[in-house]
């Protein structure tokens, strides 16, 4: 196209406008070879222009139309995603190329989604949990152009190992597309890039492949477009003094380093913790004024003014503000806005700032060198003081620029050559093996040991292994075969781990196969320490103790319970004048894992929590708990001897979780579309607590209970009518002797044509036909399946997709067996509409009414049992005494 042919001249005649001319020097690497390649190179040096370039050159190198091709933007952090897919789309829109963001936040949860993408934004943590199932997929083939944003996070000791595993994963997809069609030719290119990658040369070692070795450009800070100057600050702090107090006291000096340092210009001071960056700002704002004109004090008022945080709104009117997660997004943006543009002096925020929004500064304070991790005090890395610093320099309007440490006096020293110098960059992949190793065997990369060493050859583990043993565990006398046997060892202790609790099978030869437990552990991306949660779990566990189980999981060990946080939790678990959590939790709230288990309550209760730090906190609990509490449903029904209690309360408990509604919630209207907390409140307090009752409700009643306009209530009224209705019946045959019994239970959708007409919810749906007995045995256990609203014989049909249970069976005596009557039950929305063969569809709708239609038998079972099915919904249980 001529836009396209204007974008080619004009990377042609200026490749990287707006960049450093050092950095120009490569673009033409970028942009005419298609070399895998690598960036090292200061904040503010147009890093991004290179990817930019990389996909022309996919462009270029590609005839037209560009169906066929994908293009994969992988950063740390949603922030960066979110910058690159709001200027892209701009940009290569026009060429009919469609960009798609794919991250926790987006509802895109298959790869059906991105079928019609060209360039996809994702995180490590999305991506992995994407191409877990990449032989299966043929999208992944066309990936052509891999870019990753901020590699040097593999060193990050909690998220790293995600990353280095999904690069050598797409590696795998290369070698694997490479083998399996030679001819075509069709390779994948790796561009990387980072402000701080110190040994640069082993990522691109890493990056190589067989079509030859990568090529890098690493930068010093010389090469800034900014100069800058570099200041660390020592203060004095006695051995007994807390880091806390130390902390604190630094607040007091700050208005003198700003003074110094700010040249009355913009200063961003990074603080440890939400809290120190909203009591730094109140101080600073009581000890120096920052408002220069009338003009701009009128400003600042505008800005103000629009502020939903009072503390925020008055700190703002002074020229001071804060900046953190916990902070409503719409105020966030609005000082991002005042920063920007300089109506705002001065900004406190936390590190997370530095790996996310673009908010460059003339000065830089990084106001204590320790950080809270877990509860626990540590060291910022270099890495992450790099990161910090960065953000000195505004290139549109100053020449220099500073960056202020503020540290201990004993550590004065220390920081100084820290800055002077440079932290290698080493794998963290050994600290998280298990889940990863387990995560290859179920995709078959995997077979045996040998294979195992084969893989962690394509990893960056294995690159810095060779080089520093030592780092790793290993002797520094190693020559590289003595090193493999050591990875090979290590790779072994964690396969036995796997093998200890079921999660792969091993034989004599060390033959590695994956359990179904193992395949469920890496479909939901579960940790390894959950998945030994799970399994000791007994049988006998009700709702109140799989929730205490699903809060104690790894997957929220970041979840941290901060000292302001704690009256608020105990209210919610315990108050006298309002509505608490259904299952109360013993004494006060003073782990992590007790605020988690009081947030997943308070959720599924319909409870309103006001602090919007623990409304992030539960986003991100329910992010997580939906797949976990999936995977311990699946898990407690495929084990052979879980009791009926815990599989019931599983099953149950993941229902809650993807309704975010307790099971027998009133508030089950919250799940319609248009309907929120107020209007499901108002119908709550007209007793419109079931589907049924809302379904036998006039319109017009509706919008007067909701204060609406027609035709509100009628497409309400509608919504609910197209919701599928099952009906149980259980019914005794007239046959039965001293030695047999036939019970038949028939599950039947009674609405099936109002669905073939309208669906309110997705196509894909199903049952779970749950039966125990007294002694808590599952009897009978049996996931029914609706087909497609294009197959109208399925839609009154069952199909039997699981038989985990189905060879028990009960015995009943002749006295039971001739009382046993059960009548029929109702479900107004017996079914999770779901497509089975994914997961963490979070866009569906799904009823917190009673979804399982089980039942107890009051018997002792000893069993044979015979189950036959017809094409009505039937299921016949035959019993028969041994």
């Amino acid at each position: 196209s001529a836009y396209f042919h204007h974008l080619v001249t004009t990377c042609q005649n200026r490749p990287c406008l707006g960049v450093s001319p050092h950095l120009s020097l490569v673009c033409s690497q970028v942009l005419y070879t298609s070399k895998n390649f690598v960036a090292c190179a200061p904040t503010g040096s147009g890093k991004t222009v290179l990817f930019e370039l990389a996909i022309i050159r996919l462009l270029m190198e590609t005839p037209e139309p560009w169906k066929d091709i994908k293009a994969v933007y992988m950063a740390p952090i949603k922030a960066l995603c979110s910058q690159c897919f709001e200027s892209w789309k701009k940009k290569f829109g026009p060429l009919g190329l469609n960009c798609k963001e794919l991250t926790g936040d987006t509802e895109i949860d298959d790869f059906f989604e991105i079928q019609d993408s060209h360039i996809i934004l994702t995180t490590p943590e999305k991506w992995d949990s994407m191409t877990r199932k990449w032989k299966d997929n043929c999208l992944l083939q066309l990936v052509r152009l891999f870019l990753i944003d901020e590699v040097h996070v593999v060193k990050d000791v909690t998220r790293g190992a995600t990353l280095e595993v999904v690069v050598s994963r797409m590696k795998a997809v290369q070698t694997y597309r490479t083998s399996q069609n030679p001819e075509a030719g069709l390779s994948m290119r790796f561009v990387a890039a980072s402000a701080t990658i110190p040994n640069i040369s082993d990522i691109a070692d890493w990056l190589s492949n067989e079509g030859g070795q990568a090529t890098y450009l690493d930068m010093d800070e010389s090469h800034r477009p900014v100069k800058l100057r570099k200041v660390v600050l020592g203060f004095p702090c006695s051995p007994n003094q807390t880091e806390f107090k130390f902390d604190l006291s630094l607040n007091y000096k700050m208005a003198n380093i700003i003074q110094t340092y700010s040249d009355q210009k913009p200063a961003l001071v990074f603080c440890s913790t939400r809290k120190g960056a909203q009591q730094s700002a109140a101080v600073l704002a009581k000890d120096a004024r920052f408002i220069m004109s009338i003009e701009h004090k009128q400003r600042l008022i505008k800005y103000a003014n629009s502020i939903l945080d009072t503390k925020l709104r008055d700190l703002m009117m002074l020229g001071v503000g804060y900046h953190h997660a916990g902070v409503d997004v719409s105020d966030r943006k609005l000082v991002e806005e005042a920063f920007t543009l300089g109506d705002l002096p001065v900004l406190f925020t936390t590190r997370t700032l530095a790996m996310g929004v673009n908010l460059p500064a003339h000065l830089v304070v990084i106001k204590s060198t320790m950080q809270y991790v877990s509860g626990s005090c540590e060291e910022y890395s270099e890495a992450d003081l790099l990161q910090m610093i960065g953000r000195a320099g505004r290139p549109q309007f100053d020449t220099s620029a500073t960056a202020v440490i503020m540290t201990k006096i004993q550590t004065r020293n220390k920081y100084m050559q820290l800055m002077n110098g440079a932290e290698i960059i080493e794998s963290s992949l050994h600290s998280h093996l298990v889940e990863h190793l387990n995560a290859e065997i179920v995709l078959q990369t995997i077979s045996d040991v040998n294979m195992a060493l084969d893989w962690i050859r394509s990893t960056f583990l294995y690159i810095r292994a060779l080089k520093n043993p030592t780092h790793y565990g290993f002797s520094p006398n190693l020559d590289r075969y003595g090193i493999e046997g050591k990875l090979q060892e290590l790779c072994l202790k964690n396969l036995n781990s796997l093998s200890s609790i079921g999660l792969i099978d091993m034989d004599e030869d060390i033959n590695i196969k994956p359990t179904e437990a193992g395949r469920l552990m890496a479909r939901y991306c579960v940790a390894f320490d959950t998945m030994k949660q799970f399994s000791k779990v007994t049988g006998t566990e009700n709702l109140s103790d799989l929730i205490e189980l699903v809060s104690r999981s790894r997957e929220f060990s970041d979840i941290q319970l901060r000292v302001n946080e704690r009256r608020p939790l105990n209210t919610l678990n315990r108050d006298k004048n309002r509505v608490t959590i259904r299952f109360p939790i013993e004494g006060k709230i003073k782990t992590s894992e007790m605020k988690v288990n009081c947030l997943i309550q308070a959720q599924l209760g319909s409870i309103s929590i006001q602090e919007f730090g623990l409304t992030q906190d539960t986003a991100k609990i329910f992010r997580n708990g939906m797949r976990i509490s999936r995977c311990l449903s699946e898990f407690l029904t495929q084990r052979s001897k879980t009791g009926f209690s815990a599989v019931l309360s599983s099953l149950i408990l993941a229902k809650c979780f993807r309704a975010k509604l307790w099971e027998n919630s009133p508030y089950v209207s919250k799940q319609l579309d248009k309907i929120g907390q107020f209007l499901s409140t108002a119908m709550v307090n007209s007793g419109l607590t079931t589907f049924s009752k809302i379904e036998e409700t006039n319109g017009r009643e509706l919008e007067l209970i909701l204060n609406r306009h027609p035709p509100f209530g009628n497409q309400i009224r509608e919504s609910v009518i197209h919701l599928p209705k099952f009906e149980v019946t259980l019914e005794q045959l007239p046959r039965y002797s001293g030695a047999r019994a036939e019970i038949v239970v028939k599950v039947n959708l009674k609405n099936r044509a109002q669905l073939l007409s309208k669906r309110t919810a997705r196509n894909h749906h199903y049952v779970s036909l749950i039966i125990g007995d007294s002694d808590n045995t599952v009897v009978f256990l049996q996931k029914l399946t609706g087909g497609s609203q294009n197959a109208k014989q399925h839609l009154n049909q069952i199909n039997t997709t699981s038989s985990a249970c189905s060879q028990r069976s009960t015995t009943v005596s002749e006295e039971q067996a001739s009382s046993y009557q059960m009548p029929a039950v109702t479900f107004d929305l017996g079914n999770e509409w779901d497509d089975w063969g994914d997961f963490d569809d979070e866009n569906l709708v799904h009823a917190s009414e009673t979804s399982l239609a089980s039942c107890v038998i009051n018997s002792r079972p000893q069993v044979q049992q015979s189950v036959e099915y017809n094409t009505a919904g039937r299921v016949k249980l035959e019993f028969l005494r041994q």
